[in-house]
């Protein structure tokens, strides 16, 4: 089980993630969410998209794939909200980085974004992780 900071300001380790060309064409299948702006370019780039744009959900899931490998596992992510605030797109690094805000009673709060670009594509996300 991996060893989470408990003091505030303590960075946990990063998390970065290029999704591929065709990651959203798999996470559609696999979410059963075809809304054509996450599989189709040309109906993306029709309604104003710079093309196809990442699922917030697989976003969020790295956000919380960042929380779970740092504190050793699943087990540990008692609570987790995000904001969803900019559109990710394929084959640009996706990085989530997180910080330590509060460790109470054997649970660590950590602030955590992720980011692709220079853009916030979600913020102001907050996980509860269980301390190991």
């Amino acid at each position: 089980m991996s060893e989470i900071p408990m003091e505030p300001g303590a960075e946990l380790p990063e998390l970065k993630i290029t999704p591929d060309r065709f990651l959203t064409v798999r996470y559609a299948g696999a979410s059963g969410d075809f809304n054509p702006i996450h599989i189709d370019e040309d109906f993306a780039k029709q309604v104003g998209l710079p093309g196809r744009i990442l699922h917030g959900l697989w976003t969020m899931a790295q956000v919380a794939r960042a929380q779970t490998e740092a504190a050793g596992g699943p087990h540990a992510l008692k609570a987790l909200s995000v904001q969803f605030r900019g559109m990710g797109v394929p084959e640009a690094e996706v990085t989530v980085s997180s910080t330590v805000r509060s460790a109470q009673d054997g649970i660590v709060t950590v602030d955590t974004v992720a980011a692709q670009n220079g853009v916030q594509i979600i913020r102001n996300a907050v996980a509860e992780l269980e301390a190991g």
